[in-house]
């Protein structure tokens, strides 16, 4: 990767975007950052592990006040369940050609963003231990795979949470854990390269910002309006992935 104005003015704008969304949203980080990341890093696989690594480092920042939250008997299972799936799917990527990858992510995108845009309101789901294991599976090989687990554990911890506070602080233990966790498989792979870390370095102060900046906003703008901005831009990108 060539340390060009252009690309690192590119990772921190990017970064800055999704930890905006993300602490706005809940999630939302790697969905983001995803859509433009694999065509700044020299492979998909590094794209993955950067992505993961900040995603990690934002959810240190809003961990700090929202640890008190966490309920660890709802989040054992599925992050279990998370770990083993994202482990093999991780050991699959370094198999796959990266236009492969890229055409899948392409139709993740586009079916997430149908279905939160349209279905997300209609369905009603209970937090059992089917769901939990289901959830965890599907979110295990969409963070191996694209570097985004958040979609599917968003849905269970928005059924098994109380209220916002909740949510929120039992979604980032869980998208912490879990991109540490892949950033080491990763890094056994060989995907933790010296353009990995200098991407984490140019990104990390976007990351910051963005936060910041969602914190602010958080409960002062629709929230259900940011998403569905979020979404219409999924599914361009899905397209755009597909075709490139």
């Amino acid at each position: 990767m060539e340390c060009s104005p252009f690309i690192i003015a590119s990772l921190f704008s990017l970064a800055t975007a999704a930890a905006f969304i993300q602490r706005v949203c809940g999630f939302g980080f790697g969905i983001f950052i995803m859509t433009m990341l694999p065509y700044l890093m020299p492979s998909y696989g590094e794209s993955t592990t950067l992505s993961g690594m900040l995603s990690a480092a934002q959810s240190v920042f809003i961990l700090s006040k929202a640890y008190k939250y966490v309920t660890w008997n709802r989040m054992i299972p599925i992050l279990i369940t998370f770990l083993v799936v994202a482990y093999a799917s991780i050991q699959f990527v370094s198999t796959v050609a990266d236009t492969h990858l890229r055409l899948l992510l392409g139709i993740m995108l586009i079916v997430m963003s149908l279905y939160f845009l349209f279905l997300n309101q209609k369905i009603s789901i209970r937090p059992t231990m089917p769901l939990q294991i289901s959830m965890g599976s599907i979110s295990g090989v969409m963070g191996g795979f694209f570097g985004m687990q958040g979609p599917p554990a968003v849905l269970y911890f928005l059924a098994s949470e109380k209220d916002k506070e909740h949510y929120l602080a039992m979604a980032q233990i869980y998208f912490f854990i879990g991109n540490v966790a892949m950033t080491l498989f990763r890094a056994q792979n060989g995907l933790f390269t010296q353009e990995v870390r200098m991407g984490w370095l140019y990104g990390i102060a976007g990351v910051a910002v963005g936060t910041y900046l969602g914190k602010l906003v958080f409960e002062r703008i629709s929230t259900e309006t940011l998403r569905k901005i979020v979404y219409i831009y999924m599914a361009i990108s899905g397209v755009v992935a597909i075709l490139m």
